[in-house]
């Protein structure tokens, strides 16, 4: 979902794992949508992958979790016209 002139809401992370936020806006508003990726070094470049092994799934639905919870958080700072759904964070 990235876009170069859309610049991700928020970033957190949890080990080699990585949820980034974006604020995706609308005709009748905005919503936030998130993208789940793991970060690896392959010789001197870091690069993303969205393939998950091990434990990483359970560590990724506690990173989903987390995402949640902060969407949760940036919509209650925001003006209520802002907000284009009312319904849980996506």
């Amino acid at each position: 979902m990235s876009n170069s002139t859309n610049q991700p809401r928020a970033t957190i992370r949890d080990g080699a794992l990585k949820a980034t936020i974006w604020k995706n806006p609308t005709e009748k508003g905005h919503f936030y949508s998130v993208d789940f990726s793991r970060t690896y070094k392959q010789g001197e470049t870091y690069k993303d992958s969205h393939s998950y092994s091990g434990s990483e799934p359970l560590q990724l639905a506690r990173l989903a979790h987390k995402a949640y919870d902060l969407i949760a958080e940036i919509r209650a700072a925001e003006k209520p016209e802002d907000n284009a759904d009312t319904g849980a964070a996506q």
